[in-house]
């Protein structure tokens, strides 16, 4: 059963911008902290951005911080990820999680639910 979607990767150049949108099937959506991934090619997959139920949390790798904005809305049961000046290092399938707890948000291990990823291409 799908449980989250993503969309809105492609190819990009560097410095452009992509919004990625994660749309959950979950009835839990509005309580749950939500987090995005990404799997460099050969590479573990990493942490990106993580947001709490309300929105009012949020926490960013160091990589990421000043270029992404994590943002959800609760009454479209989805999530965003505003991805600016991106750089060929962003390039890397995207994943949106559901399930942690805030106290464990960059940790993959503790999120229950994932999408199937959108991939990310950053190149000129």
């Amino acid at each position: 059963q799908v449980q989250l979607v993503e969309s809105g990767g492609g190819l990009v150049q560097p410095g452009g911008s992509l919004r990625l949108s994660c749309v959950s099937y979950r009835r839990t959506f509005s309580s749950s902290t939500m987090g995005w991934f990404r799997q460099p090619p050969g590479k573990e997959r990493e942490f990106v951005a993580a947001i709490n139920w309300s929105g009012e949390n949020t926490n960013y790798a160091d990589s990421v911080k000043g270029r992404f904005t994590i943002s959800r809305d609760n009454a479209k049961n989805t999530m965003y990820l505003q991805m600016n000046l991106l750089t060929p290092d962003d390039t890397a399938v995207y994943y949106c999680a559901a399930g942690a707890d805030w106290a464990r948000n960059s940790d993959y291990r503790r999120y229950d639910y994932w999408g199937q990823g959108t991939r990310v291409t950053v190149s000129s």
